[in-house]
């Protein structure tokens, strides 16, 4: 019975030390939590859109034609260009696969770069505050990276030619936004919403089940919001 009343009392110390909140929180576990949770966020994003499928087997990013021209997609099948439309599909999708490992590094020293208010800031922020601070910090040199590498794969497949005329003719009359005139363009776009969409799923992972987090302090931190 004694021994039982220890294990107790033990257990209630530890839950005690365990329910911290965030006044408890140095500003500089604040950052390493939320450095270390994003990192590993990113890391899962890339390695998860990075591969063969990353894209094309994802519903959540997989990349179709724009706007109306999705929706004429159907018309254009029935018209017996299925399977162009497939094939233009599946090159988009390879493309932004190939070019998401393209980011790791600059997330990583994106991340680094955090500094401690910003830190305090986002941990108390949304599910996606991480997410949208790490856009905001790093796409537009992860887009600069991203262009060519998806202009290079989509330039090997003929069909891209002909999405670039048509969609060009369809912006003026409002068919597709003026981002989504080049296919290099619009799937550099997409890749980026895919990117930062997979880590802001990874976040919102985290925020709700702290346990998921790879280290001990990030589960710390994120267990006392």
């Amino acid at each position: 019975m004694k021994r039982v009343a220890l294990l107790l009392t033990s257990l209630f110390l530890s839950a005690q030390a365990m329910a911290l909140s965030l006044s408890d929180l140095t500003q500089q576990d604040t950052a390493t939590a939320m450095k270390e949770a994003l990192t590993q966020g990113a890391q899962l994003a890339v390695s998860e859109l990075g591969k063969p499928g990353g894209f094309s087997n994802n519903p959540d990013v997989r990349i179709e034609l724009p706007g109306k021209l999705g929706s004429a997609a159907r018309t254009l099948k029935m018209m017996g260009m299925g399977n162009q439309i497939i094939a233009l599909e599946n090159s988009m999708n390879q493309a932004a696969e190939a070019a998401v490992p393209q980011a790791q590094s600059i997330l990583v020293n994106a991340i680094s770069r955090m500094s401690l208010t910003d830190a305090k800031s986002v941990l108390t922020g949304g599910n996606d505050s991480a997410t949208q601070y790490l856009e905001r910090s790093s796409r537009e040199e992860i887009r600069a990276l991203f262009l060519p590498v998806v202009k290079q794969a989509t330039d090997q497949v003929g069909v891209a030619q002909q999405y670039n005329a048509f969609a060009s003719q369809a912006a003026g009359f409002g068919v597709v936004d003026a981002n989504a005139t080049s296919v290099e363009t619009y799937v550099t776009e997409k890749a980026l919403d895919g990117l930062f969409e997979m880590i802001a799923q990874q976040e919102a992972t985290i925020r709700s089940n702290p346990a998921a987090a790879a280290t001990s302090m990030a589960r710390k931190v994120f267990g006392a919001l």
